[in-house]
């Protein structure tokens, strides 16, 4: 099989996005297609049509990577999916290298995200490199020399379902300890995710100032010089500080790479470094601290460079 070309399928609930890469990174060729949320026998038929054009327009076989919302189950072969209901609980890698004649690798979302960045011409020094998504969630991913530090069950890297550290709502100016930690999307409380994610910025609004404004109306109110947005960011910026300094000493990367719709506040990198720095151990510097590069384009880039070799 040639291995010239790498093939990142960026499967999700609405859509399946394709990105076809050449050996020095460089995407050549895209297609998007509509996910059959519920026919499996057509999710396959879908993936293996769009590989099968790939490779007539690479004139070889590529390597294909699939990226995930969701979790391969090592265990028994399945997947964990629930926004991909045809394929939860189905044996997708092995049904997939079984129909392409070639073996497919598979992944969550979060650690190709993760991996994208890593394997940026720029970054691709970093030995350890920690993706951090601030979306509607909070996902993450550990890149460690090149490839995904995976763990037991495929949850390394899952920091918005650590627990909110002990001193967090002190830091969030929230008075008393008897506020009631939301229900996280796992089904637990006291995760750090309802905090640290989009709907957690628009959550810490509340709290303050009693009104309802989603996060992208609170950026739009900070960048108008307005007091109680200055003071909201400056309160999330410090949690963030205090959870990245917990898993920074967890995992000490080289490099941080933020990605999700909060990543794109720059408000936030405004002395993020310094602020964690005084949350690590004396002597630890923190790594740099950087806004993600590839943007829409990582899921596809970070599930084929599940394949890449050098």
């Amino acid at each position: 099989m040639g291995n010239n070309f790498y093939y990142g399928f960026d499967v999700g609930g609405s859509k399946i996005a394709l990105g076809v890469y050449d050996k020095a990174r460089r995407q050549i060729w895209s297609k998007r297609v509509a996910t059959p949320a519920h026919d499996y026998a057509l999710l396959l038929e879908r993936i293996a049509a769009l590989t099968f054009e790939a490779d007539a327009f690479c004139g070889s076989r590529g390597r294909v990577g699939v990226g995930i919302p969701g979790l391969p189950v090592p265990d028994d072969g399945t997947v964990f999916t629930a926004n991909i209901p045809a394929a939860q609980g189905q044996r997708l890698q092995a049904d997939l290298s079984q129909r392409l004649g070639r073996e497919v690798r598979i992944d969550n979302d979060a650690n190709c995200f993760a991996l994208s960045e890593a394997w940026d011409d720029e970054f691709k020094t970093f030995p350890v490199v920690l993706g951090l998504i601030l979306g509607t969630g909070v996902g993450g991913g550990l890149i460690v020399d090149g490839k995904p530090l995976t763990g037991r069950n495929f949850v390394a890297g899952e920091f918005g379902h650590m627990r909110l550290p002990l001193d967090a709502l002190e830091v969030l100016e929230i008075p008393g300890r008897d506020v009631e930690q939301p229900l996280c999307g796992c089904g637990k409380r006291g995760c750090i995710e309802p905090w640290l994610s989009g709907t957690g910025f628009a959550r810490l609004w509340r709290l303050h100032y009693q009104s309802d404004l989603s996060a992208p109306a609170i950026v739009s109110r900070y960048y108008q010089q307005d007091q109680q947005a200055i003071a909201h960011t400056a309160r999330y910026q410090a949690l963030l500080a205090v959870c990245l300094a917990n898993w920074l000493t967890l995992v000490d990367p080289h490099l941080v790479v933020l990605g999700g719709g909060l990543s794109g506040f720059k408000a936030l990198y405004d002395g993020l470094e310094q602020q964690v720095a005084t949350h690590l151990l004396p002597r630890a510097k923190p790594p740099r601290i950087v806004q993600a590069r590839h943007g829409d384009a990582g899921g596809t880039r970070g599930a084929a460079f599940l394949h890449i070799q050098d």
